[in-house]
């Protein structure tokens, strides 16, 4: 048991470091790239441009058909092959950044389309520009209601970084891996590390509801 203790104790301040210099900052960087590849994708679908927005549908198919492993993989490993070198941490941050996207694009595509057509219609007969329609009236609509699918994605990309380990990233998942192969206790380090994780996800889903009473407050309801 005094082992056991020296582990967890030893182990924690470093596990808890990585989390906080790596899974996070990688998780935030993923989820900006999301982001805006979502309102791109979903903005590109909703002015129903034939071209863009077969290339849309294709991109979330082939995105939302395929495992994020998978895709680390094919850039990570596969492009090399073609003469197309990529660094690790970049890489993570646009494979996690695309493949999150796509989901999310989706959601707020059909955000997007539950603000009542006639809103468009107004503006455009009191003479402001498509753009302008589209950034004080619609988005912000949209925005609301997509939230707690947007955070959503957040949290679930914050789990997805333990992916990223297999690129050969030591981040918070792989050196609990290292220190459970060092200390030949697998089920200590894990279940520290799942604690660690849980922490991080339960003080977002915090923040989340915190966030959606305050767009129920001003914005009149997130549903």
């Amino acid at each position: 048991m005094e082992r056991i203790w020296r582990i967890i104790t030893e182990s924690f301040p470093l596990l808890l470091e990585f989390g906080i210099k790596f899974t996070i900052p990688i998780t935030i960087a993923s989820f900006a790239v999301a982001f805006l590849l979502s309102v791109f994708v979903a903005l590109a679908q909703y002015a129903k441009t034939p071209v863009l927005r077969q290339l849309c549908r294709v991109y979330i198919w082939v995105i939302r058909g395929t495992p994020l492993l998978v895709q680390l993989f094919l850039v990570y490993y596969g492009l090399p092959k073609l003469g197309i070198i990529t660094e690790k941490y970049s890489t993570a941050i646009l494979v996690l950044g695309i493949n999150e996207g796509a989901y999310m694009a989706e959601s707020l595509r059909g955000a997007l389309e539950a603000v009542p057509r006639g809103q468009l219609e107004a503006g455009l007969c009191v003479s402001m520009t498509y753009p302008k329609i589209m950034w004080h009236v619609v988005l912000p609509q949209a925005f609301r209601t997509v939230f707690p699918a947007f955070s959503n994605s957040f949290i679930a990309m914050l789990k997805e970084t333990s992916l990223i380990k297999s690129i050969t990233i030591i981040e918070m998942f792989r050196q609990a891996e290292i220190i459970a192969a060092r200390e030949y206790e697998p089920l200590v380090l894990y279940t520290e590390v799942a604690l660690i994780y849980l922490a991080f996800c339960s003080v977002l889903t915090l923040l989340q509801r915190r966030l959606e009473k305050r767009l129920d407050h001003y914005g009149g309801g997130v549903k």
